[in-house]
């Protein structure tokens, strides 16, 4: 990564300019206010190639880089799961160089959790427009019930 990108990261004012010098930023085709396309533009830059290959093997890694790559590959699909973990790798990058700060993992457990709290706050959100409310209820366990 640093023979590619070297330690100044001052060429780049955002981590988002980094992301986009190194194509792993979504892109932005719009023609008459309509988007036509969101996708990464291919790029033979070694920097993004190895940052690629550093987000696959995330797959099987407990961490909360892990857990997020799993969640995305699930939802969209492996090339663009990898695409997207490789950006958030980038944008993390960036901030190490760049402001010195150290990578702190929190687990895959507080991310699972950050993701379980976001999606009962989207659930109670949506319930409550529709006249509902939502009751947690304790003590359901998933053993099959005898009859």
């Amino acid at each position: 990564m640093l023979a590619e990108t070297g330690l100044d990261m001052s060429r780049w004012p955002t981590e988002k300019h980094f992301a986009s010098w190194l194509s792993l930023a979504p892109g932005t085709k719009v023609s008459g206010g309509k988007q036509l396309s969101s996708r990464s533009t291919p790029s033979a830059n070694r920097a993004a190639a190895a940052l690629r290959l550093a987000a696959r093997s995330l797959y099987q890694s407990k961490s909360a880089l892990g857990a997020f790559f799993r969640r995305l590959k699930a939802r969209l699909g492996t090339p663009k799961a990898i695409t997207a973990s490789a950006h958030k790798l980038a944008r993390l990058i960036y901030r190490m160089l760049r402001f010195g700060t150290e990578y702190v993992d929190q687990g895959q457990d507080y991310n699972e959790q950050r993701y379980r709290a976001r999606v009962v706050s989207t659930l109670t959100r949506r319930a409550a427009a529709l006249g509902y409310t939502l009751v947690k209820t304790e003590g359901l366990s998933s053993a099959p019930s005898e009859i």
